[in-house]
């Protein structure tokens, strides 16, 4: 039976692993945790002089280098001066050169948000009146490419040295002693700890280039990881990388003079592992809350302790999961049901804890009951529940076996090996006998004959035989102890139920690990309130002075077809006008697609529909000069969106022009 189900257990290992690969490339670059709120000019305004300098306002601080603002000319020259410099609470400027000519002005920014996420954007404003650009910020992403994509990967491998690692030991130290002496378990645990260490190391070397040029040749730049440890998010890896060092120590005694100590010394040992133990893990667990989602934002100093129980419960029910998977289907030792019964009480109590902090951090991140299902972060937020809701209902399962589980089948299958061993040994050692006489036979017929030389031979290849019969019949007596352990029907059903929840397990971290690099509901609500009121305010300016702007939500049907595109006359009278249409998503961000069309009728007239192709100025922005209205009505003004080579929709509004 064991053999028919370990080739199961490696498919759906790998199927598992290939479901997280899916989601974690699927996950494309790292979503900004600080959101662009506001500018100065503000996005596709045109202004009559140009400013002095260009400043942008986020949801929160954020770290800035030289480059991280820049301006650009419709050529494509820098126009600033100077570095960017913070001018109030959350808002950055850069001066600009004087004398700047009329033409459509590109603004780039790159900043690395207060909990270590990348942002990246650009916008466009004009000056005097729009014109074309050589400007292209399609490619204006963060923490994309290949090394962000191994950013991920080395997050997720990180997340899941810390819960095997943390887990593991645990589960050795206060579920199954024994299993400090197992060797699946300490290959186990010290496979935890070399994945951390690796994951932690990658994350250090790729944390320059992720933050800036996202190029891979920038890995190895020793001005950026000097730069990198000068920044939070270094200090948090390196702090982990100094307190894995200390849980070396504490796997070499937990593995080491731990399992060799008697019952009464390990009372006290037991004592102090379990301190120093939960010390480093407190302490791990802190080297993600002080440079992520909870060291900003609300209630910061209640945040971050709740993020590090969150994390310990997390290693403590999954981490525990992957040890007691490894001593049911890989340990020769038979795991006692006491050790079982000791893990579901910790595993309950770590899932209480799950519940707790997981409310009340969704209720930090979230802010809303409709951002569950109107953010990307309530809707990952969804999955990772219904992940977290299968999962207790397939540990209740395990729990009804653990209750039936009974070691009297194990004790039984023992004894009839005792009896069987029996006969087996008797007969080893009469043959042994046999062959004394013999070579004392031998030796005695003659000293130095080629038959005593004979005897000798086939003595010394009669004890190998014997030897070799001893390691089958072992090999044999360990087959039928797994034999006999796997014949009760409880302990099997608790090993395929154990199996179940580890495949969960590993795609609810893969979902856990995009979740954390995904912008929080809170932050992209409050992002897309501050885009509406500013382009409330952008409409009213517009129309007093005789400008229309016209707002329309658009849905392709194809995936992400989502936006709203806005179109602006100006001065939206009879005879020529400025036109510029904008195609945002629905948190405020430019949306590059591959065309927009524009059609005018007047339907009181039976004039129209009059075609407009504006031409492309920037991601997001079109316009189309000399725009000729012929009578001024009630026209209808439709707009043609489309957002892949078969995706597209048309929306209309009517504006009162002339």
């Amino acid at each position: 039976m064991t053999q028919t189900i370990a080739p199961r257990v490696r498919t759906l290992v790998l199927l598992l692993l290939a479901a997280c690969g899916l989601l974690l490339t699927t996950a494309g670059p790292a979503s900004a945790h600080a959101a662009l709120t506001g500018s100065d000019p503000q996005q596709g305004v045109v202004v009559d002089k140009a400013p002095d300098q260009v400043s942008l306002t986020f949801s929160e601080k954020v770290a800035l280098s030289n480059d991280s603002l820049r301006v650009l000319d419709p050529k494509g020259k820098a126009v600033q001066q100077g570095k960017p410099s913070e001018v109030s609470g959350t808002t950055y400027a850069v001066k600009l050169h004087s004398g700047l000519p009329d033409g459509t002005y590109t603004v780039t920014y790159q900043v690395v948000s207060a909990d270590s996420h990348p942002v990246a954007g650009a916008f466009t404003f004009s000056i005097g009146a729009p014109s074309t650009t050589s400007v292209s910020v399609s490619g204006e992403t963060a923490g994309g490419g290949v090394v962000g994509w191994l950013y991920g990967f080395g997050r997720y491998m990180s997340y899941a040295g810390f819960i095997v690692l943390v887990g593991g030991a645990a589960f050795v130290l206060g579920c199954w002693q024994r299993g400090a002496g197992v060797r699946p378990m300490q290959r186990l645990v010290v496979g935890g700890w070399l994945t951390l260490t690796a994951a932690t190391l990658l994350l250090l070397l790729l944390r320059g280039s992720y933050t800036s040029s996202g190029k891979v040749g920038d890995i190895f730049d020793l001005d950026l990881l000097g730069n990198v440890l000068q920044t939070k998010s270094g200090a948090a890896l390196v702090s982990r990388l100094l307190l894995l060092a200390a849980a070396a120590l504490f796997i070499s005694v937990l593995f080491g003079a731990y399992d060799k100590r008697e019952d009464e010394e390990k009372r006290d040992l037991t004592f102090g592992l379990a301190i120093g133990g939960t010390v480093v893990a407190a302490g791990l667990a802190a080297s993600w809350a002080m440079a992520e989602h909870a060291s900003v934002g609300l209630q910061t100093g209640i945040a971050m302790p709740v993020d590090v129980l969150h994390l310990l419960a997390v290693a403590g029910w999954l981490g525990g999961l992957t040890a007691l998977l490894v001593a049911l289907y890989r340990s020769e030792v038979p795991v006692e049901s006491a050790a079982v019964r000791r893990f579901s009480q910790v595993a309950f109590g770590s899932v209480v804890a799950l519940v707790a902090t997981g409310v009340y951090q969704s209720w930090r991140q979230l802010g809303s009951w409709s951002a569950f299902t109107g953010t990307r972060y309530g809707q990952l937020l969804l999955v990772k529940i219904g992940l977290v809701a299968l999962l207790v209902g397939i540990a209740f399962i395990s729990r009804r076996w653990t209750g039936q589980l009974a070691d009297t089948v194990v004790q039984r299958g023992k004894r009839a090996q005792q009896k069987e061993r029996v006969p087996d040994k008797e007969r080893v050692l009469d043959k042994e006998r046999v062959l004394d006489k013999e070579r004392v036979a031998a030796n005695a017929s003659g000293s130095g004959s080629g038959k005593s030389k004979g005897a000798g031979s086939k003595g010394a290849g009669d004890s190998k035989r014997a030897a070799q019969l001893a390691r089958q019949q072992a090999a044999m007596d360990t087959a039928r102890q797994k034999r006999t352990r796997d014949a009760d029907p409880n302990r099997f059903g608790l090993r395929r139920s154990v199996l179940a929840e580890a495949g969960v397990a590993v795609v609810l971290l893969a979902v856990t690990t995009v979740l954390t690099q995904t912008e929080p509901g809170r932050t992209e609500e409050d992002a897309k309130a501050a885009t509406a009121a500013s382009s409330s305010s952008s409409s009213s300016s517009s129309a007093g002075s005789g400008a229309v702007t016209l707002d329309m939500s658009f849905d392709t049907g194809g995936t992400d077809g989502k936006g709203v595109v806005t179109v602006d006359f100006d001065p939206a009278r009879v005879g020529g006008n400025e036109m510029h249409v904008y195609v945002q998503r629905s948190n405020g961000r430019a949306f590059d697609i591959p065309e927009v069309k524009v059609a005018l009728t007047l339907e009181a007239k039976k004039i129209g529909p009059l075609a407009v192709t504006p031409d492309r100025i920037a991601t997001g922005h079109w316009s189309a000069s000399n725009v000729q209205i012929p009578m001024a009505g009630d026209w209808k003004v439709a707009v043609t969106v489309r957002t892949s080579d078969i995706d597209q929709t048309t929306v209309s509004k009517n504006a009162q022009i002339g």
